[in-house]
């Protein structure tokens, strides 16, 4: 259902509805907690003038129950302003990330960092700031993990488009969204899903010869402290402690290894089970949503009964509790029926954290889509490499300050080689060209009025850098990065290819020469892609390439003695450099030298 109303206004008015239900419910609450004041003073009252009096002391359980009821009405008050306040925030979340205010306020990522990815560090998809930071709306490790994976590997034609199609109809279920992100805490609390995968496909190690050790002990310990509590003999109870303690010396590694991750899991488990029973009861019309909601038909059941068991397994947190529990062999016998669990429904559950976490990816990305409704799906077609975006912007860059421009690459041109001055723009557009197709290959709208896109591999060497530990120059780095990309080229799709500064540490002539060769062996196995540099001799590489390669540039102005970008794309060779003008800005001895001249 398409919203009447602008994103911003409906998160406001929904805001402001929360919190007016918050003040609300604040205020019964008071009310309430003055009830349970006044009964609690009362209860002291009666006790202290039954001391002085006749009067029973029974009549204290009258005030002492609507203590206790306006406990339990104060727990459920408490309760429900905590989901209102959970939902108030989420919509602060989303109006920071309207206006521009979201940095440092989400998860980074920075566990799914590689680096020797092609491009992921080029392109700041994780970390402070980064694209995850922007599109991460999930709660579960699993949602994250998928939305990462689809960063980092570009999807196949159809896949991608039955994702926009369920983005498509997820970007305007606001309280689908509301709902799943108020139901826990910080998914970084919980478990990988890899960890619970592994776990769920352990053998069996608690075997039944233990099993049946463990209730002859539990039985024999609890009626031999029967029979010492009776007073008749606590040999035969001192015996049955004894022997537990051997059990537990013998076969605690074992048990501490079924339940190990059981315990680290219980905030995600119950994290999973609501999500799980939340996506159950929501009608879906896309073929994928219907198809990843009935791979999960059965799960909120089976993972909420897991979920219980591990709350059962930590429900003797107490030292007292813990240790009346080691008598009967408490955490044996959980230990057990978390086996039993596994090994019923154990091998569904790394298909049901693969259908959680596509599910809230979808989620995010609908929700990017919904809070910038000006972004279009891109045009997947299929064919030789093709990139055409009609007024690219970068995603994360505030609209107000974003400079747009058309970049279009397929069979002619194939390269474009870009310079330009320092500042001028040249690696902001590397990344905007690949940030965008990053976006599209995932399935998300992209920052442009229009883009057409065909499956491609990406790569770039914008960010590559030296290394004092691996010993490596910047040179050797850049060098290695741009093997690994020929090597994808040379795979079974296009690369596009983000080349910043190209064989920047060497000379002129070998740069040239170098960069020509590379250009022309990238052509030779089918990628397109963009150069920048700051060397004007690798422009004439276009006249060398023909048709397959042009030149295009970025401008500056010095005005009134301070340099000036625009940040518009142009035609052609850039024909002035702002070194020495950039040196005197900052108080750099420069010569007599005419810094006009020099530009």
């Amino acid at each position: 259902m398409e919203l009447a109303v602008s994103p911003r206004t409906e998160y406001e008015r929904r805001r402001a509805a929360r919190q007016t239900d918050i003040t609300r419910l604040r205020k019964v609450d008071d009310r309430v907690g003055s009830v349970g004041l006044w009964s609690a003073s009362v209860t002291v009252l009666i006790l202290v003038v039954s001391f002085v009096s006749s009067l029973p002391a029974a009549w204290a359980l009258v005030p002492v129950a609507g203590l206790i009821v306006a406990r339990i009405i104060h727990l459920r008050y408490e309760a429900a302003i905590a989901i209102l306040e959970a939902g108030a925030r989420h919509y602060d979340r989303g109006l920071a990330r309207m206006d521009d205010r979201w940095v440092g306020q989400g998860r980074e990522g920075r566990e799914f960092e590689a680096p020797t990815h092609p491009y992921a560090g080029d392109l700041d998809l994780f970390g402070r700031g980064s694209l995850f930071e922007l599109l991460c709306t999930v709660r579960t490790r699993a949602g994250e993990k998928s939305l990462a994976t689809w960063l980092l590997s570009p999807g196949q034609p159809a896949e991608i488009r039955e994702r926009q199609a369920s983005v498509r109809e997820l970007r305007d279920r606001l309280d689908l969204r509301e709902d799943l992100s108020r139901l826990g805490d910080d998914a970084a609390a919980g478990i990988r899903p890899d960890e619970l995968g592994a776990w769920s496909a352990s053998p069996a190690e608690l075997t039944p010869a233990i099993r049946r050790t463990a209730r002859l002990l539990t039985a024999a310990s609890l009626g031999t402290l029967v029979l010492f509590m009776l007073g008749i003999s606590a040999y035969p109870f001192a015996g049955a402690v004894l022997a537990i303690l051997m059990f537990n010396w013998r076969v605690s590694g074992r048990i501490s290894h079924v339940t190990e991750l059981g315990e680290r899991a219980e905030r995600e488990l119950d994290l999973l089970s609501k999500v799980l029973r939340r996506l159950a009861g929501e009608p879906f019309g896309s073929p994928r949503l219907r198809t990843l909601q009935e791979s999960l038909r059965d799960a909120a059941v089976h993972v909420e009964e897991l979920a219980r068991l591990v709350q059962r397994l930590q429900s003797v947190r107490n030292e007292l509790i813990r240790a009346l529990a080691g008598l009967i062999l408490w955490k044996a016998h959980c230990a057990f029926a978390l086996e039993d669990w596994r090994d019923r429904w154990g091998r569904g559950i790394p298909g049901w954290l693969e259908a959680v976490g596509e599910i809230e990816a979808l989620g995010a990305l609908a929700t990017y889509s919904h809070e910038n409704p000006e972004d279009p799906f891109p045009d997947i077609v299929e064919g030789e490499g093709r990139f055409e975006g009609e007024q690219l912007g970068h995603p994360l860059l505030p609209r107000r300050t974003c400079v747009r421009n058309d970049v279009r690459l397929g069979e002619r041109p194939r390269v474009l080689i870009v310079s330009g001055s320092n500042m001028s723009g040249k690696s902001t557009l590397l990344r905007t060209v690949g940030v965008n197709a990053t976006l599209a290959l995932a399935g998300a709208p992209v920052r442009a009025k229009r883009l057409t896109i065909s499956p491609l591999a990406l790569g770039a060497t914008i960010r590559v850098q030296d290394s004092l530990q691996a010993g490596m120059s910047r040179f050797y780095a850049e060098i290695s990065r741009i093997k690994q990309l020929m090597e994808i080229a040379g795979g079974g799709r296009p690369l596009l290819f983000l080349l910043e500064e190209v064989l920047a540490g060497t000379n002129s002539q070998d740069r040239k020469t170098g960069a020509e060769l590379l250009l022309r062996e990238f052509l030779n196995r089918n990628a397109i892609g963009l150069v920048t540099t700051h060397d004007l001799a690798l422009a004439g590489a276009a006249d060398a390439l023909g048709g397959a390669a042009t030149n295009v540039h970025f401008e500056d102005q010095l005005v009134d003695g301070k340099l000036a970008f625009d940040y518009i794309l142009r035609p052609g060779v850039v024909t002035r450099s702002n070194a020495l003008a950039l040196m005197k800005a900052i108080g750099l001895p420069v010569g007599n030298g005419n810094s006009d001249a020099s530009r």
